[in-house]
């Protein structure tokens, strides 16, 4: 039987990605439309953004914490989150949780070094691009970083926030992370993190200038695994 996978979800287009991977990854795996049985909740964005942008990691640690409890009601065995950004909270979460999770940065890590990467640009909104998720779970690896300039740092999180968010997938939104992207290959570069569960929507290998970790897939295909695997 496969174990039972609780989804954490913060932002809608994100945790639908998330979603829909599982359940075709499941049935590659399983055979026709079968997958591992999948309960997901959110509390409003609104309310994790009056958090984050307050920078109140504990708050937004007690909202995942909140969707754990109710996840593992409905019967969840495992529990994932399909957005980087609130992984800052996970020191707030992991020794409290009712459930085991995976982490989406040591995912994407693990892919990285398997790749044989040694220098990842980090995309994502502000707030993760500004923080310690991805650098510190890329130095386990024995893999270096780059951080987007702090221009392209800003228009990435309006594009996030403003635009992908929402469902708004633009030419010009991708014009605009292709050349954030050319200038983390210009920085030495050889991979880049799709660290915002909404980038692959409008990123992936075949418009990229760099070849891409697709977070949310990847945390997706790891849930199967383990799912069906542990």
């Amino acid at each position: 039987m496969a174990r039972h996978i609780g989804i954490v979800a913060c932002s809608a287009e994100g945790a639908a990605l998330c979603y829909r991977t599982i359940c075709a990854e499941g049935a590659a795996r399983m055979g026709r439309h079968d997958h591992p049985e999948v309960t997901m909740h959110t509390h409003p964005l609104a309310e994790y953004m009056r958090y984050i942008s307050a920078g109140e990691w504990s708050g937004v640690g007690e909202l995942m914490l909140s969707s754990a409890g109710k996840l593992k009601g409905a019967g969840a065995e495992l529990l994932i989150c399909p957005d980087n950004t609130i992984h800052q909270a996970m020191p707030f979460v992991l020794h409290r949780s009712p459930l085991p999770w995976l982490h989406i940065a040591e995912i994407v890590a693990e892919e990285a070094a398997s790749r044989g990467f040694r220098r990842v640009g980090i995309t994502g909104t502000k707030y993760l691009a500004e923080s310690e998720v991805y650098p510190d779970k890329l130095a386990e690896k024995g893999l270096e970083y780059v951080r987007p300039r702090p221009e392209d740092r800003l228009e990435i999180n309006r594009i996030i926030m403003d635009e992908l968010v929402c469902g708004i997938f633009s030419p010009a939104a991708v014009a605009f992370m292709q050349a954030a992207i050319g200038r983390l290959a210009s920085d030495g570069c050889d991979a880049v993190v799709l660290g915002c569960t909404e980038i692959p929507l409008i990123m992936n290998d075949t418009n990229s200038p760099l070849p891409t970790l697709d977070s949310t897939r990847l945390l997706a295909r790891a849930a199967v695994a383990r799912a069906t695997f542990a």
